[in-house]
């Protein structure tokens, strides 16, 4: 395990103590005997610690696709996978995922919500990727559209989901896909 991935992680634990709200980067560096600079030197502030967490889950995502014969899948399950497999990354941590959110949605966090902005837009990106879209023009603009709002309506469900492996909130995702399926969207 690298450094950084071991600062990370007992940030994480240290953050499921404490909450979100109430870490700081002295904390994590008491917590692993480290100096403050240690850690800076891999993450410059706790907002970076979250991008470390969500990076994890794009890892995770982009890794999805290597099933056997992705490529003769239908579209839907293809999709389904591979936005879960990013949901599932982070599900050992969901609480603490939801509070990451509140304190990036904060009035005076304006840059961490641009940014939250961008990750969104490059996260389906990867999505459409890793299922294998190939749509151009007008379809593909479709295609992400209504791939953003499957994503982020999902993702704001499974935060909140309390069923046994999130299963309404699987099958919610299930059912957009679906829809877009239908449409015609992921031909």
């Amino acid at each position: 395990m690298s450094q950084r991935d071991a600062i990370l992680d007992n940030a994480l634990q240290l953050a499921e103590q404490l909450g979100w709200s109430r870490l700081n980067l002295a904390q994590v560096a008491a917590a692993m005997t480290h100096s403050v600079a240690e850690v800076y030197r891999y993450f410059r502030d706790k907002d970076a610690l979250a991008e470390a967490w969500f990076e994890r889950a794009d890892l995770a995502m982009l890794q999805s696709g290597k099933a056997v014969d992705w490529a003769n899948t239908d579209a839907s399950i293809r999709l389904e996978q591979t936005i879960w497999a990013w949901l599932s990354a982070l599900a050992r941590h969901r609480r603490l995922t939801r509070q990451m959110l509140y304190y990036k949605l904060e009035p005076g966090h304006l840059h961490l919500q641009l940014a939250g902005l961008l990750r969104i837009s490059r996260t389906v990106q990867w999505i459409r990727d890793v299922a294998g879209l190939q749509a151009k023009d007008l379809r593909r603009t479709a295609q992400e559209l209504f791939l953003s709002k499957i994503f982020v309506s999902t993702f704001v469900n499974w935060l909140w989901d309390e069923s046994a492996g999130q299963r309404r909130s699987r099958h919610f995702l299930h059912g957009q896909l679906k829809l877009g399926n239908k449409l015609g969207l992921w031909r």
